[in-house]
């Protein structure tokens, strides 16, 4: 990477200005002492055991890593434990059973609190029934189910009997889920009969069945009957009614299976560069002390907080931050179903106010939006309980940053922007909110006792200021063990790009590029392949994107890649407003002079096309892929799993009957 291809800039200006955490913040925070980072690098691997203290151990550990077979690194071998115990049973030994565990808010406005007594009561009666079923350890359990509380239930049940569970995403298709259950040999199976889209019942069960004839194996499968007369359904052989199980073994424990700290505690599938998704596997022992340890450092979550992470748990995030972190320190999760629209766009802040929420954790993609609809959604509702925000699952840039902080965290909230994939299983890029600086559009430094280098393709570590790949240099607790039955695929997409496995030194390759400043925080700047070749220049589309949303009027971008007459490759600028913004003339210049002032001439779009809203998947994600398609006129497919299938229309007709928008 050299500056031709637009990237490298002075790093000051993606950062801005910098904010310190308020003295009330640090004196309550619970880790505040900047010799951490220190304490970590002399003292590797062994710093890690802070983590480990965290959990209880059935048979303590001896050795905290074993590199002996790298890059299949294993966290504390000879460590065993229980995930479910850890997050349940000795909240109780401790006196804590009428604490609240989760407190759910339904689509339709329902609320159940789950104290952790009640809470271990359905996990040992369904874990119960599991075995029943035939359920044994090791064996994989599929779950597809939404954001109801019987999806945290199904993989604590699962983890207490030492079945590994698969959690797939209530909206992923039929084939998606058969896919999936194939490649993990999943023959049990976990869903519903349905749930609420915007109001209107949805078969799930539906998908369910025709996943399972598309399965070579026999699945036996647990219904939850979640929408009752809404949406009536039948059972049919080898199926179960959930509620009927739990009545069955009523009242009855299931003592929990002690695992090794190596064993597999779940497996998620996730997309691969090949097509063909990823079964990343996580073992029980290192992911649940690193979520636990950066749910304690990071999110700053004390036994006492009502803490809301506002993603779903059909992905990674979900996992570590809704259900295992917050469970394993003892704290109350909240979980809500729906999107944060309906049934109005006040739907989040009402549920913070009314749980007085400490800590809120939530995703770029909803921080814009949020902007768009505007400020007198937060400002209507008392928010003062927030201690602590945070970002997860794609880059901020400044703008929403500030605006998040400013209108939701009261102008003093310290911020997190963490940035982590499912491979590595939880944090490892954020500030440490008790101690660091923070930066907007910047992620922070790495975490202490990870190692993180921006290399060149040569896979020398780059200048200040100059993007590069994100790697890192020495393995963490949380990192994914293996891909499910695919050692081969592992090393070859992770770590066989930067490393030199005849010197015995393994790099992981995050698929990410990002640049560092001279303070050393971290600037993602979006996935390798997340790139536009324009007249041989390699712009990055993430960049083009933050340059566009820091636009004053902006709300939100979308940048595509469009096929020309001439063969060459134009850049296509899709654009949302904030709410009572018009799009106009002014706003499009804006936009290009931010862009070449930010980036370069080289980066300016062929087209900005303004929309009301971009075409997102039901959990929040811009379906670049569509847009590229309507940018170059091809055939655009099925789009019902949209949130928003009839903005595809409004956006080919903008396309198609204005010309204004084209660069003059």
């Amino acid at each position: 990477m050299d500056d031709r291809n637009g990237w490298n800039r002075d790093a000051a200006a993606l950062t801005g200005a910098t904010h310190s955490p308020p003295q009330s913040f640090v004196e309550q925070a619970n880790v505040s002492d900047p010799g951490i980072y220190e304490a970590f690098a002399e003292n590797w691997p062994a710093c890690w055991e802070r983590a480990a203290d965290l959990l209880s151990w059935d048979d303590e550990y001896e050795t905290v890593l074993d590199e002996t077979d790298a890059p299949f690194y294993r966290w504390f071998p000879d460590g065993r434990l229980n995930a479910a115990y850890n997050c349940l049973d000795r909240h109780l030994e401790a006196g804590r059973k009428n604490h609240a565990a989760i407190r759910w808010e339904g689509k339709q406005g329902e609320r159940r609190t789950y104290t952790y007594r009640d809470l271990y009561v359905e996990v040992n009666e369904f874990a119960a029934a599991l075995r029943n079923l035939g359920v044994e350890e090791d064996d994989v359990v599929t779950i597809y189910l939404p954001m109801i509380p019987e999806l945290p239930i199904a993989m604590l049940a699962c983890a207490r009997i030492g079945a590994p569970h698969s959690v797939v995403f209530a909206g992923l298709s039929a084939d998606a889920l058969a896919t999936r259950m194939a490649a993990a040999d999943s023959e049990y199976l976990v869903t519903c009969d349905g749930y609420y889209r915007r109001g209107d019942a949805f078969n799930q069960k539906s998908k369910a069945d025709n996943a399972r004839i598309g399965c070579e194996q026999d699945v036996r499968t647990v219904v939850v009957d979640r929408l009752g007369d809404d949406l009536p359904h039948v059972l049919g052989d080898d199926e179960w009614d959930y509620h009927e199980l739990r009545e069955e073994f009523a009242g009855e424990t299931v003592e929990p299976v002690s695992r090794k700290a190596t064993d597999m505690l779940f497996l998620m599938y996730t997309s691969g560069t090949t097509g063909e998704p990823k079964g990343v596997v996580h073992a029980t022992g290192g992911y649940l002390a690193h979520v636990a340890w950066t749910s304690h450092a990071v999110l700053d979550v004390k036994p006492a907080d009502t803490y809301w992470c506002a993603a779903d748990i059909g992905w990674i995030t979900g996992h570590s931050y809704i259900v295992y972190g917050p469970l394993a320190l003892g704290t109350t999760t909240v979980m809500y179903e729906g999107t944060p629209d309906y049934p109005d766009r006040d739907r989040l802040w009402k549920i913070v106010d009314r749980n007085a929420v400490d800590v809120f954790y939530t995703a770029p993609t909803a921080i814009r939006a949020f902007m768009k609809w505007g400020a007198e959604y937060p400002g209507g509702y008392d928010l003062s309980s927030l201690r602590l925000l945070g970002t997860v699952g794609e880059p901020i840039s400044p703008r929403p940053w500030n605006w998040y902080r400013e209108h939701v965290g009261g102008g003093d909230c310290p911020v997190v922007d963490t940035w982590w994939q499912t491979e590595t299983g939880a944090v490892a890029i954020s500030t440490l909110p008790g101690i660091d600086e923070m930066k907007p559009g910047s992620a922070g430094p790495a975490l202490p006792g990870i190692d993180v280098e921006i290399v060149d393709q040569s896979g020398d570590e780059v200048t200040p200021g100059e993007a590069g790949y994100l790697t890192i240099t020495r393995p963490w607790p949380g990192m994914a063990r293996t891909l499910y039955d695919n050692d081969e695929r592992f090393v070859a997409e992770y770590w066989q790009r930067f490393s030199d496995p005849d010197a015995d030194e393994w790099r992981y390759f995050s698929g990410d590029t990002a640049r560092i400043d001279d303070d050393g925080y971290i600037s993602v700047l979006g996935r390798v392949d997340d790139v536009i070749s324009v007249s041989g220049h390699r712009l990055g589309t993430m960049e083009i994107e933050s340059a566009i949303a820091d636009v004053d009027g902006v709300a939100e971008a979308a940048v595509v890649g469009r096929s020309s007459e001439t063969g060459d490759t134009e850049i296509y600028a899709y654009v949302s407003t904030e709410r009572g913004r018009d799009p106009n003339t002014a706003v499009r210049q804006a936009i290009f002079e931010n862009i070449e002032s930010s980036i370069g001439p080289i980066a300016r779009p062929t087209a900005v096309v303004f929309t009301p809203e971009l075409p997102k998947t039901r959990s929040g994600k811009i379906m670049r892929r569509l847009l590229e398609d309507v940018a170059n006129g091809e055939e655009l497919g099925d789009t019902s799993a949209l949130r928003n299938p009839e903005i595809v229309g409004e956006i080919q007709a903008e396309i198609e009957d204005d010309g204004s928008e084209r660069t003059p």
